[in-house]
């Protein structure tokens, strides 16, 4: 498309690969880092706080949270997740990436630490104290998606620029895998010093007093790489994306993207005005014309988002029968409450480094050369093959053990080397720089929904259909065989939607959003928006 090209936004498209770039890689990716040891830490405690907190004397069996509590526990944080992800996104096209950035991260740290202080007089007072931290966690976190995502694709070359947001997401294997890590070294530490015996032998001696504190420290570490990189982030200079289409200053975007790329860059003033002021350059969010040009990407970015995650957070389900089945925890009675966070923890740290972590770096290394689209539609149509293979013989894996770990290993890689990673660099090149960050703060707010329903609404369907046969609490639900089934259908509709959405590739993101368009041409000229078929 001929049209008008800033010298500056040019230069970011060519520039060769260099220290900036890695610079930007971890400064956004400890942000991510953060972002996955806090909201994945809380699923390696949450055994622990129902031993301490929700013990019934005299009862044969381990103490354990309610399923209302659970629900709240676990889930708060992705509610708080989702309205940060909506907040920050729009706030960031109004106020700019780097001064939001900023925000998102001073709320992590402070809730992060208030998490592992969550007091209280009675169980009930610190679940409540705990929750309500959570969801303010969950709400910086939740800025973090579309800012991190806006802020790499800005700044890196169109050459690269998958992999490089790719690179970003990927240290959510990291933060999930440190996570296991810390709650090992944590638990291993005072179980040495504060040695228990298993519940069966001392019910009430198997949770020692010293346990509280092993869950808070797990929680508080949080705070520690988003600290560390907080003044990095303060000195990251502002996006020239936003600087010179949204703010309007070609003089402070070229002085920046001059000491970012160490070359001469000429201020465009009266381009910057020009280019502003183009009618394909002002429309808003809510306008007939986003709804024109944009509206199917939109509804393919957050359908697509919205389904991955239903399937890839229900997923936590069927650990517990695979960590039980291969012998990596043994039954909750023949350990102490120490001993039990330490066992989750090794075996969850042993999923992510074999599963997780690989299936972000092939994305890396390969999306840009077969790109976002193929990716996306190949990782939908291997998450429905594993997911209907483990559904119709569900009876035969039950004594089949490691076929069944096979199976779930390999929905997690195609997950990972598939849509949960294409989905969050998509919708941060395809819209203009002026709506960037809100539309991907929608579409990630869509996957958080997913995935409280995956957390959750399948926590309950998941259920044996005997209601004798159901986890404490709960009520019959239509069984894991028919939850298979119903999530290799959203894996179906997700493949589907992808088409929706186009293949962003080595394009520039002023051709994708349309902002180099030229103003004169018609709607007949105008070149039509294609999608793959």
């Amino acid at each position: 498309m001929a049209g008008d090209h800033l010298e500056v936004l040019t230069a970011l498209d060519v520039a060769k690969t260099q220290l900036y770039h890695f610079k930007a890689i971890v400064i956004a990716g400890m942000g991510f880092f953060t972002d996955a040891y806090d909201l994945f830490c809380i699923s390696l405690i949450t055994k622990l706080l129902g031993r301490i907190y929700y013990y019934q004397e005299g009862s044969d069996r381990p103490g354990s949270l309610p399923p209302n509590v659970a629900a709240a526990v676990n889930g708060v944080a992705f509610c708080g997740t989702l309205s940060g992800q909506l907040f920050f996104g729009w706030l960031g096209d109004k106020m700019g990436r780097k001064r939001v950035y900023g925000m998102t991260l001073v709320i992590m740290v402070v809730c992060s630490i208030a998490s592992g202080l969550s007091f209280g007089s009675s169980a009930t007072g610190t679940m409540a104290t705990l929750c309500f931290f959570r969801f303010w966690l969950g709400f910086g976190i939740g800025g973090d998606y579309p800012l991190s995502a806006t802020i790499m694709s800005e700044y890196a070359n169109k050459k690269t620029r998958g992999a490089f947001i790719a690179a970003v997401f990927s240290m959510q294997g990291f933060g999930i895998l440190a996570g296991g890590i810390v709650a090992i070294v944590v638990s291993a530490a005072f179980n040495n010093v504060y040695h228990a015996l298993p519940f069966a032998q001392d019910p009430r001696g198997s949770t020692v007093p010293q346990a509280d504190y092993v869950w808070r420290i797990i929680l508080m570490f949080g705070a520690v790489p988003a600290a560390l990189t907080y003044y990095w982030r303060m000195k990251m200079p502002e996006t020239a994306r936003y600087t010179a289409l949204v703010a309007k200053n070609a003089k402070l975007a070229a002085a920046d993207m001059s000491k970012v790329l160490n070359v001469e860059l000429v201020e465009e003033q009266e381009k910057v005005e020009r280019i502003t002021k183009k009618d394909n350059n002002s429309f808003g969010l809510f306008s007939k014309e986003f709804a024109r040009r944009h509206g199917l990407h939109l509804l393919g970015t957050t359908s697509t988002w919205f389904l991955l995650d239903i399937a890839f957070y229900s997923q936590n389900l069927f650990q517990k029968d695979i960590f039980s089945a291969i012998g990596w925890i043994p039954k909750a009675s023949t350990m102490s409450a120490i001993e039990e966070v330490y066992r989750i923890a090794r075996a969850q740290t042993l999923i992510a480094l074999c599963g997780t972590v690989p299936g972000y770096w092939f994305t890396v290394g390969l999306i840009d050369i077969i790109g976002r689209f193929t990716i996306q539609l190949m990782g939908f149509f291997f998450m429905t093959v594993f997911m209907l293979a483990l559904a119709i013989p569900y009876n035969h894996w039950t004594h089949s053990h490691i076929g069944f770990v096979v199976m779930y290993g390999l929905t997690f890689f195609f997950a990972n080397f598939g849509p949960n990673s294409t989905t969050f660099i998509v919708p941060a090149e395809i819209f203009p720089a002026r709506l960037r960050s809100t539309c991907h703060g929608i579409s990630a707010a869509c996957g958080k929904a997913g995935a409280i329903i995956g957390s959750f609404g399948f926590l309950y369907a998941a259920q044996n259909q005997d209601s004798t046969k159901t986890d404490k609490g709960y009520p019959p639900g239509i069984g894991v065989r028919n939850s298979l089934f119903v999530l290799a259908v959203c894996n179906v509709l997700g493949f589907f939607f992808t088409f929706l959405v186009p293949e962003s590739k080595g394009r520039s993101l002023e051709d994708l959003s349309g902002e180099n368009e030229q103003v004169e041409q018609t709607d007949q000229e105008r070149p039509p928006i294609t999608f793959h078929m």
